[in-house]
């Protein structure tokens, strides 16, 4: 734990406000020595030179150009040598200073074979290699490119072959070589065959093995990962195998080495380290005599024709300085470095600091440039484990930006009145602050910040919707810059000139249609352009995107439909766009037009407030209230409860309920009519108002008043489930408190939804934070607690409280979130995050045999866990929201909702949270991230607080005096408004799958259930052989008969006793030891008559036929490859497939369909029979019974192992029923579970969480377990918190931080796909649609006029 803690400080802390330099004990004095150098020489450069200098352009121009070329040659010798451990040459070399001196030292022995001279063995174009050398350095020896020895030639076999020449001799006579193997294919790695001595030190530390963590080894870096696991495997094992040596010694041949060059590709790191390869060619410390020391060189070509020895590895180099790893990303470092420098000394030549803030400024610009080469890793507000490359610029990135900010400000505030204020503003931000902001991790990683910054300005200024990453960010922010460019130039013509009452401009009312038009088909589409891209691809250029997907089809047997389908909505969505739209903009220019708004005004406008009040009090909080699980907190059930409410188990979809269609057809007048017609209002009378009397100059009221209109008309279309609060806030405010700071309404609604929509982050916050430490429900998890949870008392520190009340104020301004230290009352305030929060775009991929190594598939079960075994059930529990979600948000069955709201499904056995990303018109965008089964004794008593009601508590106080009717008591009241979650749903159906298990070992454990399964393991095998098209094939085949022969004697006997049993096989005769062919007819002739007689063309079935000998051939080779020490173990190796033919049946290999077709399926009906024998005993025994039920299982059941890619398609597909065998290993036992699935509806809970405690837990954890390097499984913040759920949202955080056992990609639903919203909504509006219920009217007309009236 101490050195933990010294690490963290030393890595962590000193490394955070340095920029990156730290003193590590565990590196070479080459390296501190370097980073010392670097940082001091950084520091004083500027210093040196503002203080010496007067500022002048000129001195401004030396520190740059000084700056720039350093830099530019660090970078430049750092990539060069990258590339040369890349693509450079070997060479090994005999060091004749250490030969000398090793004779000098043991002048007693003799050696006649001892080299003079050192050899350089050459290896071209091979990959890099470590050093035995702790020292590192640069043999300047230039060679040309004749002398180099000839290459190495490779023989028949595939191996490596050294000549002799290479051979090099020791004191003992004996000749050695060196050869290379390679290992899966990545790197060369020099082995020693024969002398295995101790290795030298590496020129590597613990932080780096750490900061290689999470990466992929590739050609470049594999030797590194190589030598640093010798070198500490040699450590460990103390350098050397005795027993290799004494064997070496009386072995006195001549070794010729090899290398067998073997290609795989993998997707990690997978070393095998044995004893005898953990040398390099070194002598022991009990050797009598020192062999020569052997350098390995990199080749290094300064000039053509000309190289030079570099004695260095790359790891050592890597620890050095961090690596760029393409040109790109060298002159990006070099650009931000120059950028550094020139702002930086520019505001120094400002004045801007005085004193010793020069000193701390230069400081801060050090560890900014020092950053750019050796970054701080992990970073405190680094998102992964390992090496982050893009936390490298961020330091620099945020320097630039905020000095270039100060400088504007300097230029602009150049006035003798503001000196104080200038010395504040730059001093104590830069020079204290800057790199505290840091080691607090107040700044994200520069990606993260750019997504969040344009996504702040698109949704609080253009009514955007949330980002799904950077490109999502850049292309939201330019499509609404588009749309304001356009309407900018309608508006500023139309307001130019003043107009009357009596006449609105032509312009204008153009202006106002096409601000709706816009509004409304920007709030249509989703912020993820990838599909409408791919949908426009497919129709511009369908041959491309025919090829790509012909390309992607190659690895499946069957699509994923679910790409398509978001295609068929996108694309219904734009041609429903075609026609509201236009509708839209006739009937918008026409309202507007007539000047209703302004020759009615203000009781238009009363009108529509008052409208707009009444409409949002009734749908978005009177009917949400009476719909939740506790209206009020108060009341102990829904008041309006749907139809499955009191059902058990509901078989059918959810029941449309006359509330659900109120809700629909009020949040539709809402959103469609209302507020549109309230901003048309607004945006005349204000246009009147402007045009007459410009209050800020033309330009700047035509921008505040088409930005104003477009995010509040996009706002209310994606979701106005708060805007009725904003306008009557507004109109109170503006109207009664403060008319005299009152604008334009339209600017005063646009300022008061910003405002408000951080009063609700403030009030999330608040409430998260009093649930959190409320002293009656506190949790002690750790022993820091117990020091940090008095904090939880307010009142007894009021500085605590009055700096956390300042944080909250701080993260609701900035939207970031508010996380507790390590989980205890403490608050610390993390860095800003968009509304998807993660930064990666995680999401689980499920480990079949179409994605894993043969090999694994044959020695192991291939993803045998139950995590990736059940992640399948998220997975399609995905696919059911993507469906359905949307639809139901719009039928109000999740309550209110905004975007980053989170959510948890919870049922028996399936506990989900959902994340809702994007909100938009029709469309809603979410993550879904499953959890465990069979979770921790922490998720499980959050589990079952959620599950359980209140409805039972009766106490009040210290007693029980019982409750009101349809009321909750006190207590159970109480205790519900102190929860950061809530039930709003008791019973929301999902189409899903009941999961049935059975223990295999208790149903097959008896012999005459084994001999049951065997009976219908031999009739399946019949069947299938029977119905097989290939079967005249077989039974003709020569090849096969002839294999066949000695089965078609009536004499024949399979006497192996570990495969035929009396206990287990009906046909075995007991006199004879065996099965027989006779025997076999006696049980199995009449079935196979009975399958061979429903063929449409007849197939001999006599006894002596050929059917009858190839069927008898299957059952034994059916059953002696069922035979194996366990009965269990063997019936699971034939159910996924593998089968071990032994030498008697390999007569099967002419036709391998014969397995694959007839005995593989055969396998799987035959686990269903059995277990359709417990219901129907006497059934089955019947032929045509039997022959129907495995006719009908045959296309109505899908049976298959888990790891087939078969198994997920037919989940993904919706079949109704499945049936797999799966095996577990459960604390070292063998578990064997007969898993039957049945598509049903799920019933689940609906619980609303706080979503700022979400994202404060979250930032919590990624703090403590990335930055505070926090391991310990059993962790105070991940403990149990009823009132927060904190293990369950802790658990469900991207791994390693979390543990969830699926994580699914962003997903959008649209409401189109909901089969409910299409009944009330009669489809998507389209110009098919409009002719198609022409035709029909017409027709209808026709079909009337002629009909006959009645007298």
């Amino acid at each position: 734990m101490g050195s933990q803690v010294v690490q963290t400080l030393r890595q962590g802390v000193w490394a955070s406000l340095t920029g990156g330099w730290y003193h590590d004990p565990e590196q070479n004095k080459f390296n501190n020595s370097c980073h010392l150098y670097l940082w001091m020489f950084l520091l004083m450069l500027p210093l040196s030179l503002h203080l010496a200098l007067p500022p002048t352009t000129t001195t401004l121009s030396i520190y740059c150009t000084s700056v720039t070329v350093f830099f530019i040659v660090i970078k430049m010798v750092n990539y060069r040598l990258h590339l040369m451990f890349d693509q450079g040459d070997i060479v090994a070399q005999n060091s004749v200073p250490d030969i000398s001196k090793g004779v000098d030292k043991k002048s007693n022995a003799s050696d006649s074979c001892l080299p003079s001279l050192s050899i350089e063995l050459e290896m071209p174009n091979l990959s890099p290699q470590v050093t035995n050398n702790s020292s590192s350095g640069i043999d300047v020896n230039s060679h040309t490119e004749e002398n180099d020895p000839p290459e190495l030639k490779v023989d028949a076999d595939g191996f490596l072959q050294i000549p002799s020449v290479y051979m090099r001799c020791t004191q003992s006579g004996r000749t050695h070589a060196r050869g290379l193997s390679i290992d899966s294919g990545r790197d060369a790695v020099l082995i020693s065959h024969r002398a295995k001595d101790k290795l030298g030190t590496m020129t590597s530390s613990k932080s780096d093995l750490e900061a290689k963590e999470g990466q992929i080894p590739n050609e470049s870096n594999f030797v590194e990962f190589v030598s640093l696991l010798e070198s500490i495997n040699s450590t460990r094992f103390g350098g050397g195998n005795e027993a290799e040596k004494e064997n070496e010694d009386r072995n006195g041949e001549i070794a010729q080495p090899k290398m067998k060059i073997q290609p795989t590709f993998t997707e990690g790191l997978n070393i095998s380290h044995t004893q005898e390869e953990d040398s390099l060619d070194e002598s022991s410390e009990t050797s009598t005599q020192e062999k020569p020391s052997r350098k390995l060189y990199y080749k290094l070509k300064v000039f053509p024709g000309k190289w030079v020895n570099i004695l260095y590895d790359r790891l050592t180099l890597m620890a050095l300085l961090d690596r760029n790893k393409d040109k790109t990303e060298n002159m990006v470092a070099v650009f931000l470095a120059f950028l550094v420098a020139f702002l930086g000394f520019v505001l120094l030549n400002e004045g801007c600091f005085k004193d010793i803030w020069v000193f701390q400024f230069c400081l801060v610009i050090a560890s900014c440039q020092y950053s750019l080469l050796k970054s701080v890793q992990p970073d405190a507000a680094s998102p992964t484990h390992g090496h982050n490359q893009i936390v490298i610029y961020s330091r620099a990135a945020f320097f630039c930006m905020f000095c270039g900010l100060i400088w504007i400000l300097e230029i602009l505030l150049r006035t003798p009145d503001l000196p104080y204020l200038q010395d504040i503003l730059v001093g104590m931000w830069f020079t204290y602050c800057f790199p505290v902001t840091f080691l607090l991790g107040l700044f994200p990683q520069i990606n993260t910040f750019v997504i969040y910054f344009l996504e702040q300005i698109d949704m609080h200024f253009f009514g955007g919707t949330a980002a799904t990453g950077l490109p999502s960010a850049v292309y939201c922010i330019v499509r609404s810059l588009i749309a304001l460019s356009l309407l900018y130039g309608f508006c500023l013509g139309a307001l130019k000139e003043p107009w009357d009452e009596q006449h609105i401009p032509a312009l204008f009312s153009g202006f106002c249609a096409l601000l709706v038009v816009l509004s409304y088909h920007l709030s249509r589409q989703s912020s993820d352009p990838s599909v409408l891209f791919s949908l426009i691809k497919s129709k511009l250029m369908p041959s491309l995107g025919q090829g790509e997907e012909d390309e992607e089809e190659i690895p499946d047997a069957s699509t994923d439909p679910l790409p398509e389908k978001l295609r068929v909505s996108v694309k219904e969505i734009l041609l429903s766009d075609l026609v509201v739209c236009i509708l839209a903009s006739v009937l918008t220019f026409a309202i507007t037009a007539s000047t209703v708004f302004l020759s009615l005004r203000p009781f238009v406008s009363i009108v529509l407030y008052a409208l707009a009040a009444t409409v949002g009090f009734v749908t978005h909080y009177l009917i949400p209230q009476l719909r939740k699980h506790h209206p009020w907190l108060w009341i102990s059930h829904p008041v309006l409860k749907s139809k499955e409410y009191s059902q058990f188990e509901p078989r059918e979809d959810a029941h449309l309920m006359w509330f659900e269609r109120l809700y629909v057809g009020l949040l539709t007048f809402e959103k469609y009519i209302v507020y549109p017609a309230i901003v048309l209002s607004a945006l005349t009378n204000d246009g009147f108002a402007l045009s007459h009397r410009k209050k800020l100059g033309i330009h700047c009221d035509v921008l505040l008043m088409t930005v104003a209109g477009m995010k509040l008309l996009r706002a209310s279309f994606c979701n106005p489930s708060y805007q009725f609060l904003t306008l009557i806030f507004t109109i109170i405010f503006f109207e009664f408190d403060c008319s005299s700071a009152s604008e334009t309404f339209l600017l005063n609604f646009f300022l008061m939804s910003i405002v408000f929509n951080k009063l609700w982050d403030l009030l999330h916050k608040l409430h998260f934070i009093l649930v959190y430490i409320a002293p009656w429900q506190i949790a002690w998890g750790s022993a820091f607690h117990a020091f940090a949870q008095p904090f939880a008392v307010p009142h007894i520190l009021t500085i605590y409280s009055a700096m956390l009340l300042l944080q909250t104020f701080i993260t609701t301004l900035f939207y970031t979130p508010l996380s507790p230290f390590l989980g205890s009352a403490i608050f610390i305030t993390s860095y800003p995050r968009p509304v998807k929060f993660w930064e990666r775009n995680y999401n689980t991929k499920r480990i079949d045999n179409s994605n894993s190594r043969l090999v694994s598939q044959v020695d192991k079960e291939t993803g045998c866990d139950d995590n990736n075994l059940n992640s399948i059930f998220y997975e399609y529990l995905t696919r059911s929201l993507q469906h359905s979600l949307c639809g139901d948000l719009m039928l109000g069955r999740w309550g209110n909702y905004c975007a980053g709201d989170c959510f948890i499904l919870a049922s028996d056995y399936l506990n989900a949270l959902v994340h809702l990303n994007e909100f938009g018109n029709g469309l809603v965008t979410f993550q879904l991230r499953g959890l465990e089964f069979r979770g921790t004794y922490c998720q499980q008593r959050e589990v079952e607080a959620v599950t359980e009601g209140a409805e039972k508590d009766d106490s009040c106080c210290c007693c029980e005096p019982g409750h009101l009717p349809h009321v909750l008591s006190c207590n159970a009241a109480f205790n519900l408004r102190w929860l950061a979650w809530e039930v709003t749903t008791t019973k929301y159906l999902l189409e899903g799958y009941s999961i049935s298990e059975n223990n295999a070992a208790t149903m097959l454990q008896v012999y005459d259930l084994r001999k049951l399964l065997i009976t219908y393991y031999l009739k399946s095998i019949i069947y299938y052989l029977v119905i097989n098209p290939k079967l005249q094939i077989w039974v003709k085949d020569q090849s096969i008969q002839e294999a066949l022969q000695p089965y078609t004697k009536w004499h024949h006997i399979e006497k192996d006793p570990a495969v035929f049993s009396m206990k287990i096989d009906e046909d075995y005769v007991h006199c004879l030891q065996g099965v027989t062919r006779a025997s076999y007819c006696n049980v199995y002739l009449e079935w196979i008559q009975y399958c061979a007689n429903k063929l449409e063309e007849p197939v001999d079935s006599d006894e002596d036929s050929p059917l009858v000998t190839l069927c008898f051939a299957l059952s034994v080779l059916g059953r002696r490859s069922l035979s194996t020490a366990s009965f269990l173990y063997g019936f699971n190796t034939l159910f996924k497939g593998d089968f071990r033919i032994a030498a008697k049946d390999e007569w099967v290999f002419a036709d391998v369909d014969l397995l694959q077709t007839v005995v593989a399926p055969a396998v799987r009906m035959s686990l269903k029979l059995h277990q359709d024998h417990f219901t129907s005993l006497e059934e089955t025994e019947e032929p045509a019974v039997l022959y129907e039920a495995i006719s009908n299982y045959r296309t109505s059941l899908v049976i298959c192992h888990e790891s087939d890619p078969a198994w997920r398609r037919a989940v993904l597909s919706s079949r109704d029923t499945l049936l797999t065998l799966r095996h577990m290993v459960d604390e070292g036992a063998d578990e064997y579970k007969i898993i039957m699935l049945y598509k049903r509806h799920l019933s689940f809970k609906v619980i609303k969480i706080n979503k700022e405690c979400v994202r404060g837990l979250w930032a919590g954890q990624q703090q403590e377990l990335i930055f505070l390097r926090n391991r310990n499984p059993e962790r105070g913040s991940i403990q149990n918190s009823k009132q927060a759920l904190r293990n369950m949202i802790n658990s469900s955080c991207d791994q390693p931080l979390g543990y969830p056992m699926f994580v699914s990609p962003l997903t959008t639903s649209y409401m189109g796909t909901h089969k409910q919203i299409r009944d009330i909504w009669g489809g998507p509006l389209s110009l098919e649609s409009i002719r198609i219920t022409e035709t029909i009217n017409s027709k209808m007309k026709i079909c009337c006029r002629f009909t006959p009236s009645k007298m």
